[in-house]
């Protein structure tokens, strides 16, 4: 563990956050924080929480002791002074002597005592860091002492390690009685310099943001020295399982996500998975005692609304065995569920409290040979898991090595996993109509492509974009991410089926799987047909019907790995049904398409495809190349404008319009086989 302080940074952080009226002690309370939170080793996504005691004003112009503490919501990697609301510490301390106070009354009463009722919920350890006297107080979840004290007799091995240095407590929950128990053991012994709480974490206290900060690191470092010192090798590894390559992990993870989607009426509800692989990875899941040691639970309870207690085991695939291996994984998540169900009502008959089921699905999937999935509502949500888990496999190792793995049990998980203080860290905003769901379009680097991609990224949709143009690609991958969804971008032809499906593959890879694919790419070919070449003929082909074909071939064959239907979505146009002159190279194969929308949609209706277009007329994009709108217009002895607005209804079509028929399509469930028309208007191109 390295000591990662810097007093000039240091000085810099005070200076940077003081002109901005940020008091000392608050900015050196920002800059130790940002050292805690950027070491995974000891905080990851958002754990832990840091404080600091000072003065503050407030709107009558006194002078208030207050206690700065980290903000539900906050990660102390990137915390701002914002993210330390400030609560006044007299009334506060004045909860030393109530004999019980209940989350709710906790809560409610460091909100009515915060100076500024716009802040963030302070942390449920708030309470904690105002009892203890020091000025500064840190609280990680240290992989290493994590490891230390998730064994048999974890008092014994902090003495062994610690001497009387820390004081060390028995698990209690978050909140008033925790606050109450530290107090105790500080004054019961007031030279000790930290507080050790088993299968929790270590609370560390100093006068100085640096004393507090280097205390963490300074036992933190004895804990990973005990721990090497002592070590052993672990897992021993079972025999038969072969290197799984990137393609063979595309193939396996639609076949999880599909066992992993719950049926919601009609719809189904799907996860997005994350795969993650490394020496350390497997060698857990390929150990031969895994369905032991993996399956004891969570190295700290903060984990449980992230990652569920246990992983879900899955069933070891072997080359060639995808039907086997299908039916393996909806077995092992039908039982994981049944387990869950009995968990549940095991906790929930033991809880005073009523208690409503959350869902049930697993959020760690160990593959023997392969890896670990996790699954989240968000790809970021699957991340989190992994991370989390990762970090859960290294502890493991360490408390197997030191001596045998030993963290909380089912009861006081589900203490935790349904405590209503945990669950609020999650949020409860209803979701966007796409969220959960992965989304392929072709022709994405401009026009309707790029406006679709920003259309279905609003929605919550994850995105696999194909474009040939690298560099507008790229820009528009970047501004669908600022919707908070996962992007995956391609270059790639797809007139060529291999680079098809290597997008698919990557696809898969990336997010587990795919839900909609929009074929838009498309390119204008014009010619007399008596006069078109063949070769422009057949290139037009290529792109505005074979690789429409590449693209829904590919996510059928996806789908049905899946097994949880699927949409096809493609670009058509107007001239497929209304021939405009010159335009056979391009009308045709457009015809073809249409053609192609249809049979789809009747051969694969019975596993749950739908498969629909959008016509589109004279929206300006690329599409066109240069002049040739212009060259259309003054055929017709029109303005541009004119021409562009050539319709029923007098308006020109954009790209957004497009791209919100194909969202359209996307949520009209029981629709399949049709043509959507996006014209304003041409009754020349209605179908007849």
């Amino acid at each position: 563990m390295k000591n990662r302080w810097n007093d000039k940074e240091a000085r810099a952080a005070v200076a940077h956050y003081g002109r901005r009226g940020v008091p000392e002690e608050l900015a050196l309370r920002v800059y130790s924080s940002r050292l805690i939170g950027g070491d995974p080793a000891l905080v990851l996504h958002g754990g832990g929480n840091t404080s600091v005691k000072g003065c503050a004003r407030d709107v009558l112009g006194r002078d208030n002791a207050v206690l700065y503490v980290k903000g539900s919501g906050w990660d102390l990697a990137a915390i701002e002074p914002q993210g330390f609301p400030a609560v006044r510490l007299e009334p506060v301390l004045a909860l030393r002597g109530v004999a019980r106070l209940s989350d709710e009354e906790m809560v409610n009463t460091l909100r009515v005592n915060l100076l500024d009722a716009s802040a963030p919920n302070p942390s449920v350890e708030a309470l904690l860091h105002a009892f203890l006297p020091h000025k500064f107080v840190d609280h990680t979840h240290a992989d290493a002492i994590l490891a230390l004290v998730d064994q048999p007799r974890p008092e014994v091995r902090c003495a062994e390690v610690f001497g009387d240095r820390l004081a060390v407590l028995p698990f209690v929950f978050p909140g008033y009685a925790l606050a109450g128990e530290a107090m105790a053991a500080f004054e019961a012994d007031p030279s000790v310099e930290g507080i050790v709480l088993i299968r929790h974490g270590l609370f560390t206290f100093g006068e100085t943001a640096r004393e507090s900060y280097e205390r963490m690191i300074h036992y933190v470092a004895l804990a990973e020295k005990a721990l090497k010192k002592k070590g052993r090798a672990v897992f021993p590894a079972r025999s038969g399982l072969r290197e799984a390559k990137p393609a063979q992990v595309a193939e396996l993870a639609p076949v999880l996500r599909g066992a992993l989607a719950e049926r919601n009426g009609e719809q189904w509800r799907r996860m997005i998975l994350h795969f993650r692989t490394s020496r350390a990875i497997r060698g857990f899941v390929d150990g031969k005692g895994l369905a032991n040691y993996s399956q004891r639970g969570l190295a700290t309870p903060d984990h449980i609304i992230r990652t569920k207690n246990l992983p879900l085991l899955l069933p070891a695939c072997k080359p060639g065995e995808l039907e086997s291996f299908a039916t393996g994984c909806r077995n092992a998540v039908g039982s994981y569920v049944a387990a869950y169900h009995e968990y549940f009502r095991a906790g929930a008959a033991a809880s005073p409290q009523p208690k409503t089921e959350l869902d049930p699905m697993p959020r760690v999937m160990l593959l023997p040979g392969v890896g670990m999935f996790t699954a989240g509502k968000t790809e970021q949500d699957a991340r989190i898991a992994a991370d989390l888990f990762e970090h859960t496999i290294g502890i493991i190792a360490d408390a197997e090595g030191l001596g045998r793995y030993t963290p909380l049990g089912a009861p006081e998980l589900f203490e935790m996993e349904y405590w209503s203080l945990e669950q609020s860290k999650l949020g409860k905003a209803a979701e966007n109509p796409l969220a959960r769901q992965v989304v392929l379009i072709t022709g994405a680097g401009s026009g309707i492509g790029a406006a679709t991609a920003q259309c279905f990224a609003e929605q919550g949709a994850h995105l696999i974009l194909l474009d040939l143009a690298q560099t507008a690609l790229a820009e528009v991958a970047g501004q669908a991410r600022q919707a908070g969804v996962g992007v995956e971008s391609v270059v790639a032809d797809v007139t060529d089926p291999a680079a098809v499906a290597d997008a698919f593959t990557r696809g898969a890879r990336r997010f587990g799987g795919l839900d909609i694919a929009i074929s838009n790419a498309g390119g204008i070919w014009q010619a007399p047909m008596a006069e078109a070449r063949e070769e422009a003929l057949r290139e037009s082909f290529e792109l505005n019907f074979f690789a429409h074909q590449h693209v829904a071939s590919q996510a059928v064959r996806l789908f049905q790995r899946q097994g949880t239907g699927g949409q096809l979505l493609f670009n058509a146009s107007k001239s497929a049904f209304n021939p405009g002159s010159g335009l056979g190279p391009y009308t045709i194969p457009k015809a073809a398409a249409i053609a192609l929308m249809k049979q789809y949609a009747v051969d694969y209706g019975s596993i749950g495809v739908r498969s629909n277009a959008v016509n589109a007329d004279r929206v300006p994009t690329a599409l066109f190349g240069d002049g040739v709108l212009k060259a259309r217009a003054k055929a017709r002895k029109l303005s541009l404008n004119e021409y562009l607005a050539g319709n029923l209804l007098g308006q020109t079509v954009q790209p957004e319009d497009v791209a919100r028929a194909f969202l359209h399509l996307a949520l009209s469930a029981k629709t399949t086989g049709t043509v959507l028309p996006v014209d304003g208007g041409n009754i020349a191109a209605a179908p007849r």
